[in-house]
């Protein structure tokens, strides 16, 4: 029996040391035509940037990088996913995931696709503009922490330049300025969980989704005014829970959207996760590498939502041990029930 699939393509920053070597010896259309197309401009591609022998920040989470390895690994996964087993009915990404949704749902083809994330990816090479942090806003069961919400309201009031990028389940990232960010950082109560400190700044991003990032929003517009769009073969949900259906979708009206308000205008992963549900109705959510690390952040909605009874973190591990609804390609034990 074939099952309703609903496809979540991870943004950049995804591919970590855990993923060094994944890509090698893997037949994929998407690597091929992006290691072409990044060898025509004296770049490694992405299977040369994973055949690296060690892991370096700076190489493989800078943004002229990162874009195209993450989405090389991401579209070369989608190619694995089983058709016979599961039928795609919609595509989602978070972030620059957008952009690698844009060619999995067919709305750019994958030369089309691999330009628009190198030109983006390529506006960050040695101009990082602000940064990005990341605060939780549930507690360790996944519960909203009111407290935790009304700091962050607070900050962003309050801090000049300072922004909501991403709505990310229950995380709050916030984009700006550096002395925004600093101010936040001071300003937010400081939270120890998991070996890891909150606020967080995320290594080598810029205010992404801000309008600091106005200058690439004018850029884009000219470079990639010529970018051959079509109407996608597969619904896609964006970052405003908007859906753009095969037969009725306006390719200027998706062009402005991903050239403009995405690039300016903060992306609601929430609401985009909402609206594919309650439109979609999938029977899993496949979230393809590299990593996995957007699993937690749509437990996070599933419990908000309360979706299928699920009302903590533990519902949801207990529902992924049982029955899984989330098949993450990034953990092996859940790749096996995906790919062909």
């Amino acid at each position: 029996m074939t099952r309703r699939a609903l496809v979540l393509c991870p943004g950049r920053g995804s591919y970590s040391r855990a993923e060094l070597g994944s890509l090698q010896g893997r037949p994929s259309a998407a690597l091929d035509a992006f290691d072409a197309m990044r060898a025509a401009r004296g770049l490694p591609g992405p299977r040369a940037l994973d055949a690296a022998e060690r892991f370096s920040p700076r190489t493989h989470i800078a943004g002229e990088h990162a874009s195209i390895l993450t989405a090389g690994a991401t579209l070369a996964d989608i190619e694995a996913i089983d058709r016979d087993r599961y039928d795609i009915v919609g595509v989602m990404g978070n972030s620059m995931g957008w952009y690698t949704a844009l060619g999995a749902a067919g709305a750019l083809s994958l030369a089309e696709c691999g330009r628009l994330i190198e030109t983006m990816g390529a506006y960050q090479q040695d101009n990082v503009v602000g940064g990005q942090i990341v605060y939780p806003l549930v507690d360790d069961a996944w519960r909203r922490d009111a407290e935790r919400v009304a700091a962050i309201e607070q900050a962003v009031a309050r801090t000049p330049d300072l922004f909501w990028s991403i709505h990310l389940g229950g995380q709050a990232i916030l984009g700006g300025t550096d002395a925004a960010l600093k101010a936040a950082t001071d300003a937010l109560p400081r939270i120890e969980g998991r070996g890891v400190a909150f606020p967080l700044r995320l290594p080598l991003h810029s205010a992404f989704h801000t309008p600091l990032l106005q200058p690439a929003r004018d850029r884009a517009a000219a470079d990639l005014a010529d970018l051959a769009w079509t109407a996608p073969h597969t619904p896609l949900i964006d970052g405003r829970g908007q859906r753009w259906r095969p037969a009725f979708t306006d390719r200027a009206a998706l062009a402005a959207y991903t050239l403009g308000h995405q690039v300016t205008r903060p992306y609601d992963f929430t609401a985009m996760v909402v609206a594919a549900l309650g439109e979609l109705a999938p029977d899993v959510i496949i979230l393809p590498g590299p990593g996995s690390n957007l699993g937690g952040a749509l437990g996070q909605v599933l419990v908000a939502l309360g979706w299928q009874g699920l009302r903590s973190r533990d519902d949801f591990q207990s529902r992924q041990a049982d029955d899984p609804f989330l098949l993450a390609m990034g953990r092996p034990e859940q790749r096996s029930l995906v790919v062909q």
